[in-house]
């Protein structure tokens, strides 16, 4: 395969979830508001299909949070991502679209599986309680996956990427992912001189990728990956959360106080195989450092806007 490379997605290519972290990543495209496609609904789902008939979909839209959303709403997550991939996926049957991407998350897996996780280990057992409602969700269209390629023929394939962040991301402190949330977190006691409250021990430890590298990720898979296998999308180092907080720490210039809550604590680990990704796409991803110095200048500077 050849080493990725700076694409652009065609007209007719409908990405999901446009204005979202992943969506907003994505040059090019069809980006329908949730207002003009509503994937909630089968009716809206096939009234926008027949109007703008796309030829390939990307399919990144989807309700997500952090440890706290995941534990308070795990029926509307189940529900709300449930139906988006069912009235998603029949809309592409009936109107004949020729690729679908979809994403799928690292909390798909078991919660005792072994390391590094594997596609294999995706159905293995039962996943981490603390996000069950999300993580079968995600279990849900991979199955729906598999079987519409089985029954129907569709080239649905799926990407499994670890934690996403960057520009355009979630940082509202009760909703967002631990990095977004950090970021958020610093940039209120930077100003206000608070202390600053870390959920768990920061031993945790977990993949970042950025948000801007997805672009070509995503471009290659619709063009060059048909397998059925979903395909591990990470970058091959883990960091324990306490480094992440160091360099937040170091790129806001704060001196005061942080605090580590054990009580607030997820999954220590979830190292993924991403060999496969590697060999295959020969991707060069963002440093962690300099990803994250990215986002919080974009944050800082769109305060005002940004998802808070």
């Amino acid at each position: 395969m050849m080493q990725l490379q700076e694409k652009y997605f065609r007209g007719s290519d409908l990405i999901t979830g446009g204005s979202g972290l992943v969506g907003s990543s994505l040059s090019g495209g069809m980006k329908p508001t949730s207002k003009e496609l509503n994937l909630l609904s089968p009716t809206s789902t096939i009234e926008w299909f027949e109007k703008n008939n796309p030829t390939r979909v990307v399919h990144c839209a989807g309700r997500v949070g952090g440890i706290k959303a995941n534990m308070d709403k795990k029926a509307t997550f189940f529900r709300e991502n449930i139906l988006m991939s069912l009235n998603l996926f029949e809309a592409c049957r009936v109107y004949n679209v020729k690729k679908v991407v979809s994403f799928l998350s690292t909390c798909i897996f078991p919660d005792k599986a072994t390391y590094p996780l594997t596609p294999e280990q995706i159905t293995a057992g039962p996943p981490h309680p603390s996000n069950y409602g999300y993580a079968y969700a995600k279990r849900m269209l991979h199955i729906q996956s598999m079987a519409y390629r089985e029954e129907y023929g569709m080239n649905v394939v799926s990407l499994v990427p670890c934690n996403i962040y960057g520009p355009h991301d979630n940082f509202n402190l009760t909703t967002s992912h631990v990095l977004p949330a950090l970021i958020h977190k610093f940039y209120l006691a930077q100003k206000d001189n608070n202390v600053v409250e870390i959920w768990g021990s920061g031993k945790e430890k977990r993949e970042f990728l950025f948000s801007e590298d997805l672009n070509d990720i995503v471009t290659w898979a619709l063009d060059e990956y048909d397998d059925e296998a979903p395909l591990i999308v990470s970058p091959s180092e883990e960091y324990e959360i306490g480094e992440v907080v160091e360099i937040i720490k170091e790129e806001f210039d704060f001196t005061g106080t942080v605090f580590y809550n054990g009580n607030m604590s997820g999954q220590m680990r979830k190292p993924s195989d991403s060999s496969k990704f590697y060999e295959i796409a020969k991707p060069k991803l963002t440093p962690l450092d300099q990803g994250i110095r990215k986002t919080i200048k974009w944050f800082v500077k769109n305060y005002k806007k940004a998802k808070t």
